[in-house]
């Protein structure tokens, strides 16, 4: 009898423990296929789940793992993000792409306590680069303040040099959230560092209504550039808003978010001349892009649409399923086995994840993605940002890399962690 009943037991034991032990790994997409920026929101999780198809059919997985994944519509709100965590938290995330400022805000102390990576890649909360203060938020690449740094000094070449930045006025147009508001620190630092002045125009969701402000733009403040950090439907308005004051489009430079095709074909010729940032290239010219065509679009298994594939978003959702799966290959080798990991493991990769020119010849994005490194203190990787400009109904990249300034966005960076820390009578890590 006892024999039976500890066989019982052991049967037990091993359905509870199945999940844990299952051959997949499972990886979530939370994104937004409504609302007014579903433009973006569509082409980020599509271009993801088509990504992860790409390494099942070419690969067999990872490292003969297959990969598994199930969408959450977040509509971009910050309760629907949260709501989509916590629901697809019980099937074991590895890690979780918020897609939204406010909601890596409103998920970073929790997925410590849940011990899942938030990756947020150009977005998100800058001060997470300090990973000394947080273990599990990675603004991974090229955070906001970085950007910001790249994004001066390109007005600056475009002026003929850093010097000639002092006495100009810049007019930041910024959509009214955490997301807009995120880079007004550094802005100021920037200003007092190389002597220009700045004025933050805020914008209404969703953007529609910016005659007024284009008005005070272009008559009273009269800047000599503009900064678009705009979003959705944002970003065509304010291009036509500015070619209906006589603003010329080459002297506006926009943020990542501000940079694609969604942003500049609405808005027509307004656009031509536009400037606007990124930390990836667009085209299908990259082996990665091609095998997708191949492997996913030509059987006709791609969930997106394929006239955007090679699209600046499409190709922004590509960079984001890379290094989640990048992590998850090196998460494997760092515990020994070819199996499904857990967010704690990943974490633990993500901390020494390294994209150099091997891995990104290997994975075919020589060219569509810098090269840069994470580690324990640093979880950006301070990767450098390139500049495109919009003509003829394309993007053509006119800059190469161009390094950001952490001589002033590192000391902004760990000086608000660690005020953070001090509120939250918090230790920092020893990254040693």
């Amino acid at each position: 009898m006892k024999i039976r009943n500890l066989a019982i037991a052991l049967t037990a034991l091993s359905t509870l423990s199945a999940p844990a032990m299952a051959a997949e790994q499972f990886i979530p997409i939370a994104s937004f296929w409504t609302g007014p920026y579903a433009a973006g929101g569509s082409a980020f999780g599509d271009a993801m789940a088509d990504y992860y198809r790409l390494l099942n059919e070419r690969d067999g997985g990872i490292n003969g793992v297959k990969l598994t994944w199930e969408k959450c519509e977040t509509g971009y709100k910050t309760d629907r993000t949260v709501e989509c965590y916590e629901k697809m938290k019980a099937s074991g995330m590895p890690f979780f792409h918020p897609l939204t400022t406010g909601g890596t805000y409103a998920l970073f102390e929790r997925s410590v306590k849940d011990q899942i990576p938030l990756l947020t890649p150009g977005y998100g909360r800058t001060d997470g680069s300090d990973g000394r203060v947080f273990p599990y938020l990675f603004p991974a690449i090229t955070n906001y303040w970085s950007q910001s740094t790249a994004k001066i000094k390109f007005i600056g070449q475009q002026m003929g040099g850093m010097d000639k930045l002092k006495g100009l006025k810049i007019a930041n147009l910024h959509h009214d959230s955490a997301y807009g508001k995120e880079t007004t620190p550094v802005l100021k630092a920037q200003a007092e560092k190389y002597g220009f002045e700045f004025k933050n125009f805020p914008i209404a969701h969703p953007g529609l209504d910016q005659k007024a402000v284009w008005l005070q733009i272009s008559r009273r403040y009269r800047p000599d550039w503009v900064i678009l950090r705009g979003w959705g439907v944002m970003n065509p308005t304010a291009l036509k808003e500015a070619a209906r004051v006589r603003f010329p489009a080459n002297r506006i430079v926009g943020v990542w978010w501000s940079g694609s095709e969604e942003d500049t074909v609405p808005a027509g010729a307004a656009a031509e001349g536009f400037f606007a940032a990124g930390f990836h290239a667009g085209g299908t010219a990259f082996p990665v892009i091609q095998d997708m065509i191949k492997h996913v679009y030509d059987p006709g298994k791609g969930d997106m649409d394929r006239k955007r594939v090679g699209s600046i978003y499409f190709n922004r959702g590509v960079t984001m399923a890379m290094l989640g799966s990048e992590a998850i290959r090196d998460a494997m080798k760092l515990v020994g086995e070819n199996r499904p990991v857990t967010g704690a493991e990943v974490q633990k990769a993500l901390e020494q994840l390294t994209f150099d020119k091997a891995r990104l010849t290997r994975m075919g994005a020589i060219g569509l993605m810098p090269e840069f490194s994470i580690t324990c203190k640093n979880h950006e990787g301070s990767a450098p940002v390139k500049f495109q400009q919009w003509k003829g109904g394309k993007w053509h990249v006119v800059t190469d890399w161009i390094a950001t300034d952490q001589s002033i966005v590192r000391p902004m960076v760990e000086a608000s962690a660690a005020k953070y820390a001090t509120e939250k009578k918090q230790s920092l890590r020893d990254c040693s």
